[in-house]
């Protein structure tokens, strides 16, 4: 059950990056942010780059560094639709819902144990 919505999920999630829009899961945000790529000679890129920016309390909280990246203020910041996630995997929302929350809640611990965690998405 847990593949198939975080599947669901990350499909939602890569719906509206293609719409230009940021998800917020609570831990932080999918986007899609503007970066530079170097290219030959020293002439740089402009590209965009998918990214997962961590809530910035949650940094504070467990005392982890990281880049200070910031969704642009011209893209929208949007939750995870649960009823479109659930209508795509065959679950009812509110299984999707809680699903997500307990995974959320399970990488938190793992955090505040300093534990290596890896989400893979396809």
């Amino acid at each position: 059950e847990i593949c198939k919505v975080w599947s669901g999920m990350s499909q939602h999630i890569y719906r509206q990056l293609l719409k230009k829009k940021a998800v917020d899961i609570g831990l932080g945000s999918f986007a899609v942010v503007p970066a530079h790529a170097n290219v030959a000679e020293g002439k740089v890129l402009p590209v965009e780059r998918p990214m997962f920016i961590m809530n910035k309390t949650l940094k504070m909280f467990y005392n982890l560094e990281g880049d200070e990246t910031k969704i642009p203020e011209e893209i929208p910041v949007v939750q995870p639709d649960f009823e479109d996630i659930a209508a795509h995997t065959h679950f009812r929302h509110e299984i999707v819902e809680q699903c997500v929350q307990e995974t959320l809640l399970y990488f938190a611990g793992a955090l505040r144990e300093n534990k290596e965690v890896e989400f893979t998405f396809r």
